[in-house]
C-alpha cells in the first residue's frame, strides 16, 4: 500500500500535539469548549443560526439534501420538502453545537431533561450472554446521544476516526470517558471480542460504503447500497440486535432515547431480506423526527450498474 494513503495509528497523547502546526486546531477545540459552557437553550438558538448559514452557503450539501428528501418523501408537497431541507440544516447546526456538550460537559447536568424509553429491551438482550448490537443511525444528536445514553447503560462504540489526528484524539478520549471503548469502524475483530464478553456496542450501517460487502435494499423505497455485515456479525456472535435512536425534543430543550425490542428470526439466509429489514428499522426511527437525520450524506451515491448518478442527474434536471 502507498505510504501516503496508509491509515495512521491513533495517537491520543496530547503531548504530541504541541507543535505550532496544531495551534489552529487547538483554537477550534478551545472555542468548542467555551461554547459548551453556554445554557442549552442558547446553544440551540446559536446552532439554528449556524444551520441557516450552512443552508445559505453550502450549496453542494444543500443540493444533496434536496435530492435525498425529494427521493424519500415524494408524498410531501414541494413546499413541505423545501421546508424539511431547511429544518434539516437547522437541526444539524444544533448538533454541531452539541458536540461541545458531548465532549466537555458532564452528562449528569442533562439527566433532568433526558427520557429513556424501552430500556428493558436492552436488559433482556443481555441475558443471552452473547452481547447486544445497538442498531443506530446518523442522527444530528450523534455525539450527544452517545454521551446521554452513558447515564443509563455501559456500552462501547464503533466510530469512523476523524481525519485530523488531534481532533480525533479529543473525540476518542471524550467518547472513551463515556463509553468503555471506541473501536475503529473497520475493527470487526474487536467488535466480536466485545460481544463475546457480553458487551453492548453501538453500531451504525446507514451510510453508503460502496459496492463491497453490500446489496441493494430499499431505504425509503429507494434502492440503496446496504451493508450485509450486520447479519454476519449477528450470525457469528449470536448477539441480540436492538434498534437504538436518540432525538432532540421539539420545543422546550430535552432529549429522548429509544431502545426497541430485539430482532427475532435475524439473520436469515437472505442478505437482501436482512438488509431491507435493517433499513426499514432505521427508516422507522428517522420518521420520528425526519429533520434530525443526516440528509447531507449521499446515501444513494452507489447505484445499480444500469442507473445514472442520482445527484448529478437531479442537478441537471433542476431549472
Amino acid at each position: 500500500m502507498n505510504s501516503k494513503h496508509r491509515k495512521q495509528p491513533r495517537d491520543l497523547d496530547y503531548r504530541h500535539y504541541r507543535h505550532p502546526r496544531w495551534w489552529p486546531t487547538w483554537c477550534v477545540i478551545g472555542l468548542i469548549w467555551l461554547l459548551a459552557r453556554l445554557p442549552v437553550r442558547l446553544q440551540w438558538r446559536l446552532g439554528k443560526l449556524v444551520g441557516e448559514l450552512g443552508y445559505r452557503m453550502l450549496t453542494r450539501r444543500r443540493h444533496i439534501t434536496e435530492v435525498n428528501i425529494d427521493l424519500c418523501f415524494p408524498e410531501l408537497s414541494a413546499e413541505s420538502r423545501a421546508r424539511l431541507v431547511r429544518q434539516s440544516f437547522h437541526s444539524n447546526g444544533i448538533g454541531i453545537m452539541e458536540i461541545g456538550l458531548a465532549w466537555f460537559r458532564n452528562p449528569e447536568a442533562l439527566r433532568p431533561i433526558t427520557r429513556v424509553h424501552g430500556l428493558e429491551h436492552l436488559h433482556e438482550g443481555l441475558t443471552s450472554g452473547h452481547g447486544v448490537l445497538l442498531l443506530g443511525g446518523h442522527y444530528s444528536t450523534l455525539d450527544l446521544g452517545g454521551s446521554l445514553v452513558s447515564l443509563f447503560i455501559d456500552a462501547d462504540v464503533m466510530q469512523r476516526d476523524h481525519n485530523n489526528p488531534l481532533m480525533n484524539a479529543v473525540m476518542t478520549r471524550a467518547r472513551e470517558r463515556r463509553y468503555g471503548m471506541a473501536l475503529a469502524s473497520k475493527d470487526l475483530r474487536g467488535l466480536l471480542r466485545r460481544l463475546q464478553a457480553n458487551r453492548t456496542v453501538w453500531y451504525a450501517t446507514d451510510q453508503d460504503y460502496g459496492r463491497t460487502g453490500t446489496v441493494f435494499a430499499p431505504f425509503f423505497g429507494v434502492p440503496a447500497a446496504s451493508l450485509t455485515a450486520t447479519a454476519r456479525i449477528a450470525q457469528r456472535s449470536q448477539c441480540a440486535v436492538i434498534p437504538f435512536s436518540h432525538f432532540r425534543r421539539a420545543g422546550k430543550p430535552g432529549y429522548d432515547i429509544y431502545f426497541g425490542p430485539a430482532l427475532s428470526d435475524f439473520p436469515t439466509a437472505d442478505d437482501h431480506q436482512d438488509a431491507a429489514r435493517v433499513n426499514g428499522l432505521i427508516e422507522e426511527q428517522v420518521r420520528r423526527h425526519p429533520d434530525q437525520y443526516l440528509w447531507m450524506h449521499r446515501r444513494f451515491k452507489t447505484r445499480p450498474s444500469d442507473e445514472p448518478d442520482l445527484y448529478r442527474q437531479r442537478r441537471h434536471d433542476r431549472p
